[in-house]
């Protein structure tokens, strides 16, 4: 893995689990750079670091555009993503340069689905608001609708993008006896029969479901998708639910959506932006729980993903096959 005159140049822009970086130091012929930190590689020095890089490992929080691809030179091979997401990645701008593009898809599809089924619980039972109330001494005699929230048994649930993870949330959903299960997307899904599914059209699964749960990618048809209308067409006592990406939805509409009562909760995963200022509005509603981006957060999760995301920059920069290249 020789470059024409001597290592190949990688840039990380992370620290990142060892399972990745112990890969990267068995292959050789790697000269490798970090971002040794734990937060995000401020821009300039992302500009800087990639100078002659012939390999990137990013993360989502890394915008990767024409600028940073010019700052790389000609020599920039492949970029590999430690995320399933790719939208902070310049598509048109890395395709046009003949970039190849490696990202971690399939290993954080359970850690997602089992992040996402604990939100919609602790939202619909309202959990958080429970552990406040043991805390600020709220907690008294027992009362007949005290802290009641919203139940599955019996239930109708709304899976808006039936993919990978919108089926595993799915199939760990169906055992609390959930009634039906609706989907909406592109296309049915041959696999939806092994839950029951329901491929309905959005209006539909949005006026019908109790839990409405968003697993969708983020595309021009899909940014902005939950907003005014859509939340004006859920039930009043139905709960939403956004492990997907935070452009999903229009934060402000959902924000007067719980003021007004028009629906009953929202637990997010994800926002806009990342992290989310503690001076956000949603964050002073009970009916609201926000969560700070860690659906794939497992240990053994994150490894995987690591050590995908260090074969795939290998297989890039030998010209090899990648393990997951995105094709795009």
């Amino acid at each position: 893995m020789q470059a024409a005159f001597g290592l190949m140049k990688v840039f990380i822009t992370r620290r990142i689990p060892q399972e990745g970086m112990k890969i990267l130091s068995a292959a050789g012929g790697c000269e490798v750079s970090q971002w040794d930190s734990d937060e995000p590689v401020p821009r300039e020095e992302l500009l800087k670091g990639i100078q002659g890089a012939h390999g990137l490992l990013c993360l989502l929080s890394d915008k990767v555009d024409a600028e940073v691809l010019e700052a790389a030179g000609p020599d920039l091979k492949v970029i590999s993503t430690l995320s399933v997401g790719f939208d902070h990645l310049a598509l048109d701008e890395v395709k046009k340069r003949g970039i190849r593009i490696g990202y971690t898809p399939d290993v954080l599809t359970d850690a997602t689905a089992e992040l996402t089924v604990a939100l919609l619980l602790a939202t619909a039972r309202r959990l958080p608001e429970g552990v406040e109330e043991v805390k600020n001494g709220g907690w008294s005699s027992w009362k007949p609708l005290w802290l009641c929230g919203y139940g599955l048994s019996g239930s109708t649930v709304g899976v808006i993008g039936l993919g990978r993870i919108g089926m595993a949330i799915a199939r760990r959903l169906m055992p609390f006896g959930v009634k039906r299960l609706l989907y909406s997307g592109r296309t049915t899904k041959a696999n939806a029969a092994e839950v029951n599914g329901e491929f309905v059209p959005l209006d539909t699964l949005v006026s019908e479901s109790d839990f409405i749960v968003v697993s969708c990618s983020l595309t021009p048809d899909t940014q902005g998708l939950c907003n005014k209308d859509f939340f004006g067409k859920m039930k009043p006592t139905a709960v939403f639910i956004n492990t997907s990406r935070g452009a999903v939805v229009n934060q402000e509409d959902l924000y007067q959506a719980l003021v007004s009562g028009q629906i009953a909760a929202a637990g997010l995963d994800v926002t806009t932006p990342e992290p989310l200022p503690t001076n956000h509005p949603l964050l002073t509603l009970k009916n609201c729980v926000v969560l700070p981006h860690i659906g794939s957060a497992t240990y053994s999760t994150r490894g995987v993903m690591s050590a995908l995301a260090a074969r795939n920059l290998i297989g890039g920069l030998q010209g090899t096959d990648m393990p997951s290249e995105l094709s795009f």
